[in-house]
């Protein structure tokens, strides 16, 4: 079978979607510090680009390190001082060289390849959509919403059943870590939360009202889609959530080329712990490198800092999701081939072991990761996976030619929200990872003062567990597509099991 080629999980997630059959304030606790001096290394043709300095947490850096910055050509963007996470800018192109042998700083990283200005790339495929006048004003005699009937994803993991107990807390929310979130749909406007929404794109916090909103590139439906399927409202209009009793929260940080760098996601994660988010979804990898090896300097900067803010996150309450990827990885194989890397410079093949580069945030310690199944309930055919890797699965669609779905549903990918008031079907581990955050949303609701390591003990311990798929032979073709490992509780494919949400509401 042939592999889907995406840049990202999170910009094309495989988009074959197709059109309804049937129906600062700052942080209290970061500080941000003015524009330095002018520096005294200057190029002549260099362009500025962004990096992660990493000192000692707790008390941010040091006058010795502030200086060396600027005496090295940097301008500190911002100092997220609990976790000794620094943002830079410099057009030096040996910043990151001087600024390691600098005592005090433990490591340095550049975030990118191209310029702060970069050019945009194109998203892969087309998604068909369906206006608001189709699917609103028309419940369901038994009082689901419009589209519901189209949802086999949420029978498949009981929250069709759990919705019957609660339909989840509105003290609690979910942020969704992405390209935005359109806060005027219909579906997601009741539940919304513009306190805990935020862009992050620089790696600064930009509070402006709408900051948080996607704009216009080919990708940045993306977090509309996966708000959608965390918290879209029952109200009679289009679809349900997972959980359409909680709110949900925007973190905007892709750029409007839809690159995702790591010192927005450190401003995001450090956003969602210093606004009592409960769950975060991280349906994206943070690029430009798939994998980040931690025999290379910067790339493990980068590993560092996301890590720190992860944690961060988690120790203030927040149980962080993240989506495996799309493909077909086993992600405990003694090597795999990375082919996509640098994804906004000359990428090329190259062979990493998946145990010593990592897929960030998805393989960081504390995140739950999650896999994808399909209509069937067996592995989504470009669902990465790997024994000790995948926590969980959840449902994020497949090809129907694979795994049909019953009716009446007549699509086997997931359904979403998408900006301007209009839904539309993805597949890929971004869908599945949302079901998840919804489930640990609906925890949340049922367990308010459960830490995250409780909340993440509960989603394991109530999820169905789910045996290895073997043979695993997706497309019939008499060939072995993936192999798995591990007894039926804690395997490569499926983790603990698909998660159960009617399990979170009731144990």
């Amino acid at each position: 079978m042939t592999a889907p080629r995406t840049r990202s999980r999170r910009l094309a997630v495989l988009p074959l979607g197709m059109a309804l059959a049937t129906t600062l304030a700052f942080l209290p606790d970061v500080t941000a510090s003015a524009a330095e001096a002018a520096p005294t290394v200057t190029t002549a043709d260099a362009t500025s680009l962004s990096y992660i300095v990493n000192v000692a947490a707790g008390q941010g850096p040091s006058t010795a390190v502030k200086r060396a910055v600027t005496a090295a050509g940097g301008t500190i963007v911002i100092s997220y001082d609990r976790i000794g996470v620094i943002v830079v800018h410099s057009s030096n192109p040996g910043f990151a060289r001087t600024i390691r042998r600098v005592p005090g700083v433990q490591s340095v990283g550049v975030t990118r390849n191209v310029p702060l200005a970069a050019q945009p790339t194109a998203e892969i495929g087309t998604t068909k959509v369906l206006g608001t006048k189709a699917v609103t004003g028309v419940r369901a005699a038994d009082g689901r919403d419009p589209l519901e009937s189209s949802q086999w994803d949420l029978p498949a993991i009981k929250a069709d059943k759990a919705h019957e107990k609660t339909l989840g807390s509105r003290d609690v929310t979910v942020a969704v870590i992405d390209t935005g979130v359109d806060d005027e749909h219909p579906d997601l406007a009741p539940n919304f939360n513009r306190e805990a929404s935020v862009n992050c794109m620089s790696g600064k916090p930009d509070t402006a009202y709408g900051a948080w909103r996607p704009g216009a590139s080919p990708g940045s439906a993306h977090g509309t889609h996966v708000a959608g399927v965390i918290a879209a409202a029952r109200n009679g209009i289009g679809m349900t959530g997972v959980a359409p009793g909680v709110r949900v929260a925007g973190i905007k940080v892709s750029t409007p080329e839809d690159y995702i760098y790591a010192e927005a996601v450190v401003c995001g994660f450090v956003w969602a712990a210093e606004h009592h988010v409960d769950v975060t979804n991280n349906s994206y990898y943070t690029d430009p490198w798939k994998f980040n090896c931690l025999d290379d300097p910067d790339q493990r900067a980068l590993v560092d800092a996301v890590t720190r803010a992860s944690q961060y996150a988690e120790r203030k309450g927040t149980v962080n999701v993240a989506a495996a990827g799309n493909e077909r990885h086993d992600l405990d194989a003694d090597s795999i081939t990375d082919p996509a890397s640098p994804d906004d410079g000359t990428p090329g093949d190259r062979v990493i072991d998946p145990h010593k580069c990592l897929d960030i945030p998805t393989q960081l310690p504390g995140v739950v990761t999650v896999a994808a199944t399909g209509a069937k309930g067996i592995k989504s055919s470009f669902s990465t996976y790997g024994l000790n890797v995948v926590d969980v699965a959840a449902p994020g669609g497949d090809d129907p030619l694979y795994q049909p779905p019953a009716a009446p549903a007549t699509s086997g990918q997931i359904l979403g929200t998408m900006p301007g008031g209009e839904w539309a079907f993805k597949m890929g581990t971004s869908m599945a990872s949302p079901h998840v955050a919804g489930v640990a949303a609906l925890i949340k609701s049922t367990h308010p003062h459960a830490t995250a390591g409780q909340a993440k003990a509960l989603l394991y311990s109530e999820a169905d567990a789910t045996p290895c798929t073997d043979p695993y032979d997706i497309d019939s073709d008499g060939r072995i597509d993936a192999v798995c490992k591990g007894p039926k509780n804690h395997n490569g494919f499926y983790g603990r099991g698909i998660v159960n949400a009617l399990n979170a509401v009731t144990k």
